[in-house]
């Protein structure tokens, strides 16, 4: 008898292969959502206008060829495209490498700017795929991600679970979850950035019909991937129902929050935050108000 397949230490809550296997069917289908890819690549990479240090070597992790080509535009020769999926990863518009963001091939200061454009949302190990994106960075040099964040998808994952209780009485998750602002700071502290923000921006996002938006997730692979899925066959009823209770007059309009993570390898000549109880400043005078302890009453 053979021995037993290990099991993963960490397994998480996505289904890496079959994420994979759905990154690759999408690799002939990508090009529908061009437009939104590119808008929200546009977003993420105008932060590299707040910075006057030029980069030559970037890592475009995930981007699904709206990444690469704005990189290059910007005067950056020299782009690797990685991918989850060996042919997401041929359409990128990089050099092509298929890699897993929890598993990454390159060696320590490959790079100097790594972009993960809506890529990062279906790490089962996030804080251990930050590290190897720091690891991948030479000392100061910058990662700039951004995920779909709390809210996305928020109508049809809505309009999914009204349905399919009426239907099973019980709903399946069918979207996946998606990450808070906090987790976005803690994350990057975690990993050791240094200089790291974590902020919210919003792309705008509208579709003519329900079943456009269905078929752009499919289009890009975005389907839930989860471990936890419902592995049955969908009631016949569940998507015509929850596409009847999207509809309306108009164009069906699912904001996209973005959550976007600003972080810098370190280095020796970075600023470096003053030291606790150095302040030679009282904030109220800097604000121009009067100080009141804790618990005074304001005056009226």
């Amino acid at each position: 008898m053979s021995a037993p397949s290990p099991t993963p230490a960490f397994a998480g809550p996505f289904d890496r292969r079959l994420l994979a296997r759905r990154r690759a069917r999408a690799a002939v289908t990508v090009g529908r959502a061009a437009p939104l890819l590119d808008a929200a690549a546009s977003l993420l990479l105008d932060r590299l206008d707040d910075t006057t240090r030029r980069f030559t070597r970037a890592l475009d992790l995930g981007g699904r060829g709206a990444v690469a080509p704005l990189l290059r535009a910007r005067g950056i020769e020299f782009v690797v495209s990685a991918d989850l999926a060996p042919a997401m990863a041929g359409v990128a518009g990089g050099l092509p490498v298929a890699a897993d963001e929890e598993w990454l091939p390159f060696a320590v200061g490959s790079f100097d700017l790594v972009v993960a454009s809506l890529s990062l949302h279906t790490v089962n190990d996030l804080p251990g795929a930050l590290i190897q994106i720091r690891r991948a960075l030479r000392p100061d040099g910058l990662f700039l991600a951004s995920l779909p964040g709390l809210g996305t998808l928020q109508p049809l994952r809505e309009a999914l679970a009204a349905v399919e209780a009426d239907l099973r009485g019980g709903a399946a998750p069918r979207v996946s979850p998606f990450p808070t602002l906090q987790d976005g700071a803690a994350l990057l502290q975690r990993a050791g950035f240094a200089l790291p923000v974590a902020d919210l921006d919003r792309l705008d996002a509208a579709w003519r019909s329900p079943l456009g938006l269905l078929r752009d997730i499919q289009a890009v692979g975005e389907q839930a991937a989860l471990h936890a899925r419902d592995r049955r066959i969908p009631p016949r009823g569940l998507f015509p129902g929850a596409l009847a209770r999207l509809a309306g007059d108009g164009p069906i309009v699912a904001p996209l929050p973005l959550l976007i993570l600003t972080g810098w390898a370190p280095a020796p000549d970075q600023p470096k935050p003053a030291r606790r109880g150095s302040a030679t400043v009282r904030l109220a005078d800097a604000l121009g108000v009067e100080e009141r302890r804790s618990g005074d009453t304001p005056p009226r």
